[in-house]
């Protein structure tokens, strides 16, 4: 079982000057995604307390907007020449798939990378993938 990418900071907040000259404070949002690790075991109880703890520090900063597993396989949609084809999973490989991810909201991408550095620490052994999310 794998948990989802869940990383901790505190909120920090970039000072920024609009064009009319007023000031504005900036965060980036930042999509955190874990796949499977190749040596994935029931957690014991050590991981459930050190993931629980920080998901509440997370949370109380104000820095985590959404976290969670995904199923595995899942359903892949791909569009060629006005056609969508529609194929179920789960997929040739599995170990690949994304299994969890976490959207933070924090002042830079490298708050972001110690993050998920902070994250792989507790999990141990797998790949996790930082993406900033653009948009309102």
């Amino acid at each position: 079982m794998e948990f989802p990418v869940t990383l901790l900071l505190r909120r920090v907040r970039i000072p920024a000057v609009r064009p009319d000259g007023t000031r504005a404070e900036i965060t980036m949002r930042y999509l955190m995604t874990t796949k499977a690790g190749p040596n994935d075991a029931a957690p014991d109880e050590k991981l459930f307390a050190e993931m629980g703890a920080f998901i509440d520090e997370l949370s109380a900063a104000g820095v985590l907007l959404a976290t969670g597993g995904l199923e595995p396989g899942g359903v892949r949609l791909v569009s060629a020449g006005g056609e969508v084809t529609v194929t179920d999973g789960p997929f040739a490989e599995a170990k690949e798939a994304v299994v969890g991810f976490a959207l933070v909201e924090v002042g830079s991408k490298e708050e972001a990378v110690e993050l998920a550095r902070r994250f792989r620490t507790i999990v141990g052994d797998g790949e996790s993938v930082i993406q900033q999310v653009f948009g309102p």
